[in-house]
């Protein structure tokens, strides 16, 4: 491929994810704001970030095989003019039902963009060495994307109020649907495995019931019918979820993978890793501005050195991991991101910022050295032809993690608010459960993960998720 054409290439997956990624951490500065605007309670809250992750967690592997058999340029432009169009409901949404619908549909395009944007570039690139460097480029370029979505989201929601966070993917759309249709050669694989219907409406539908038992318990009772009844519902159709993957020839999550412990392990871990990060994350400018009183841009910026840790450290994640192991990397990853969480859940109304914004930070460099060794740990545990589903999957587990984070850590804040805690009581409750259950996983990996170093993969199929939340 000429270098033109490559350059318009990373060019345009670059700018797709960084949409992608922004969009994760844009949506939480201006959840006060939309609060207050549309008048709902922690519960809508929970239902506007949940409803775009499930689709996203639950979509992503089949979007990644809908690229490969149908056109990785075809379904990127497809998910880039879904998300797009996504967005623009989203911003004129009359009411919260309207945001929701307008998020299931991001959570459906940014599915199709994702995958189908790194497939794209590791086509264009089939010599190992160019295409590790060249997907090194789309994460760091795109990754920007997630230390700017605070001060953006700050910025223009205390500025324009909440839908403009959404109205700024507009250009962005429009400037990616010219240059993709002109500037984008088609590829396809030809072998690709047939999409697995069954497993992916059992999927989404059995993790969409328990994210609601879990959502809606705290306003409808944990022993109301209706929750009990999607707790039972979620748990069958998972069951049979797993049977049915059980019993396919290519099913979208081949389940003797589990049977290596490494890629089993890896997993759990990340599943975790989602649990706690797109958890706390939720609720950090809903303290800034509901207990200590700033402002909605003012919040956007305190939340900062979260991201910011995350994007300067990532890059070094899997240089530590090649020289110390997985286990010693994701163990100390972990054991950061815990402690930072606890430190979190001490923090009160009178805090100083000097003594918050080091918390967040710590939070964020030891969620940076866990993710990028726990994709590598879950590639190491299969077979090279299949580093791209593995890579896929870890991805997958990630996004459900977050689905339940959000969901559970918001059951806890409601839960003490029920009791006749205050709401900052309730967040310190969140941050510390969330900060324990890291710390037990940090002993776990410990115990349990491989300390070999991570070996040279080739990405053939990409099923990679937007970054953590």
């Amino acid at each position: 491929m000429p270098g033109t054409k490559r350059a318009v290439l990373l060019t345009a997956t670059c700018l797709g994810q960084f949409m992608v990624l922004l969009d994760n951490t844009i949506v939480g500065a201006a959840l006060p704001d939309m609060q207050q605007r549309l008048h709902t309670d922690l519960t809508g809250l929970q239902w506007i970030v949940d409803a775009y992750v499930l689709l996203v967690a639950m979509l992503l592997l089949s979007g990644g095989i809908f690229a490969d058999r149908f056109g990785r340029k075809r379904v990127f432009l497809i998910g880039v003019a879904v998300f797009t169009a996504a967005s623009v409901v989203c911003s004129l949404a009359p009411s919260l039902g309207w945001l929701i619908a307008g998020r299931v549909l991001q959570g459906i395009g940014a599915a199709a963009l994702s995958p189908a944007s790194l497939a794209l570039l590791a086509a264009a690139y089939p010599v190992p060495a160019e295409r590790i460097k060249a997907i090194g480029l789309w994460a760091g370029l795109s990754g920007i994307g997630l230390a700017a979505g605070p001060v953006a989201g700050g910025v223009l929601t205390d500025a324009f109020g909440w839908p403009a966070i959404f109205l700024v993917n507009l250009p962005i759309g429009l400037v990616l649907l010219a240059i993709g249709l002109r500037g984008l050669d088609e590829t396809r694989n030809p072998h690709a495995p047939a999409i697995d219907i069954p497993g992916t409406a059992l999927s989404i539908v059995g993790v969409g019931a328990l994210t609601y038992g879990l959502i809606e318990g705290g306003a409808r009772g944990w022993t109301s019918p209706v929750i009990l009844s999607s707790f039972t519902i979620g748990v069958v159709l998972l069951a049979a979820f797993v049977a049915v993957e059980a019993r396919r020839d290519a099913p979208m999550l081949p389940l003797r993978l589990f049977q290596q412990r490494l890629f089993t392990v890896s997993n759990t871990a990340m599943i975790v890793v989602g649990f706690a990060l797109m958890g706390s994350s939720f609720f950090f400018s809903q303290f800034f501005v509901a207990v200590q009183g700033s402002s909605i841009m003012r919040a956007g910026l305190q939340t900062l050195p979260l991201s910011l840790a995350m994007v300067v450290v990532s890059p070094y994640a899997g240089k530590l991991a090649a020289r110390y192991g997985f286990r010693i990397v994701v163990t100390v990853g972990l054991t950061l991101a815990g402690l930072g969480l606890l430190a979190l859940g001490m923090v009160h109304a009178d805090t100083g910022y000097e003594n918050v914004w080091w918390r967040l930070g710590l939070a964020g460099v030891g969620f940076a050295l866990t993710m990028s060794p726990l994709t590598g740990a879950a590639i190491q545990g299969v077979s090279p032809q299949e580093g791209g589903l593995a890579s896929g999957i870890s991805s997958t587990t990630r996004q459900i993690g977050a689905v339940l984070g959000v969901a559970a850590l918001g059951a806890i804040v409601r839960v003490r608010e029920s009791d006749g805690a205050s709401f900052e009581s309730g967040l310190n409750s969140a941050f510390l459960v969330a900060g324990v259950i890291t710390l037990i996983t940090a002993v776990f990996t410990g115990l349990w993960l491989s300390n070999s170093a991570p070996r040279a993969v080739t990405v053939t199929n990409a099923s990679l998720a937007p970054a953590s939340n």
